[in-house]
């Protein structure tokens, strides 16, 4: 008897007219498209996602290592994906990041910097007294051996004028503010008649035969002094964090591939690295959250900051199989350069690339 095939709506692959969902993707095959049908769809893809996250986040804080684990051993539908977890974990983390912080930030750098810019380093009495304790110290120098010896033709009283109209010529005082170490108003006047960036550039100290990143670099200071702007730096440099984490990550992974060589392949410590990142947002924008509500001590703060080293101990234990101490040297390897070698790179490069490019 010949069988009856039916060709998929999704895949457009063939199989047996019996079979209620396709074989190759899974699609039901004879579901009618309601409006009940697209809402059940929804809400379960939706409570899917829900129910393994609710299933990931006790292993994740209260198991180091577990989910990596399970996911080597070939348990990936039970739980949330590792990546799919970092990416959800860190949208949220920087979410309440730029909310709670960096936006209070931003607006204070911005305040105070006009504050700085708008008050003269010194203030026009501070000015003032410097300047007539300077004159008078001149004027005694010169009148005092007249004082003793006497001038000729000239009576006590007289020198006493001569001492009164010295003082008040002393009382001038000069009324600029230092903001930048270029001249301030020739750039303002060559701004004013639209004159090229090379021309104020130099004016602002440019050499001849400057190359692109010098370049860079002045038309970078005369936007900041234009705008009197510094918030938008710090907005690129918090902008770019994301971005630096996607190479932080894998170095990460990188650095426990060389510490852990025989302990599979370079993938298995890229979902180890998933799952330990993915932590440390949840914990921080847990940090975070409280943080908001409650005012909680800076070293209660710091002590879960600390405790992350030994979450990264008993993960490391777990997950790669080794003894207690051998996984406390190795956690201490990689800490020690992640810490001082590679955030500190990331942290120059996110600064620079914050600086041009923002």
């Amino acid at each position: 008897m010949k069988t009856e095939l039916e060709i998929c709506k999704n895949c457009e692959n063939k199989f047996e007219q019996a079979f209620r969902f396709c074989p190759h993707c899974g699609q039901q095959t004879k579901e009618e498209l309601t409006v009940g049908v697209l809402f059940y769809n929804t809400i379960s893809n939706y409570f899917s996602f829900d129910a393994r996250f609710f299933k990931s986040f006790l292993p994740l804080l209260f198991k180091p290592g577990y989910l990596a684990e399970k996911f080597i051993e070939g348990k990936r539908l039970l739980y949330l994906h590792p990546a799919q977890l970092y990416l959800f974990v860190s949208v949220v983390f920087f979410f309440l990041l730029t909310t709670i912080i960096v936006r209070d930030q931003i607006q204070g750098l911005d305040a105070t910097l006009k504050k700085t810019l708008d008050t003269p380093l010194i203030s026009d009495s501070t000015r003032t007294k410097a300047q007539q304790a300077l004159d008078s110290i001149k004027l005694d120098s010169i009148l005092l051996p007249l004082k003793e010896s006497g001038i000729p033709g000239m009576k006590a009283e007289q020198i006493k004028v001569l001492d009164s109209l010295e003082k008040d010529n002393g009382k001038r005082t000069v009324n600029k503010t230092l903001t930048f170490d270029f001249d301030e108003k020739k750039v303002d006047s060559l701004m004013a008649i639209n004159a090229s960036g090379t021309e104020i550039y130099k004016a602002m100290g440019m050499s001849d035969g400057a190359g692109y990143i010098t370049r860079k670099f002045y038309a970078q200071v005369l936007k900041f002094y234009k705008q009197r702007n510094g918030g938008q730096v710090l907005q690129a440099v918090y902008d770019t964090i994301p971005i630096s984490l996607f190479v932080l990550l894998p170095i990460f992974a990188f650095i426990l591939k060389l510490l852990f060589y025989k302990r599979g392949t370079y993938a298995h410590h890229l979902v180890f690295s998933f799952y330990f990142f993915s932590f440390l947002f949840t914990l921080f924008s847990l940090i975070l959250i409280v943080n908001s509500f409650f005012k909680v001590p800076d070293w209660i703060d710091w002590l879960f900051v600390i405790s992350t080293f030994f979450y990264l101990f008993v993960a490391i234990k777990r997950f790669y199989n080794h003894g207690w101490l051998l996984s406390f040297i190795k956690t201490g390897i990689a800490s020690f350069i992640y810490l001082m070698f590679v955030i500190p790179i990331a942290i120059i490069i996110v600064a620079l690339i914050g600086f041009f490019f923002y």
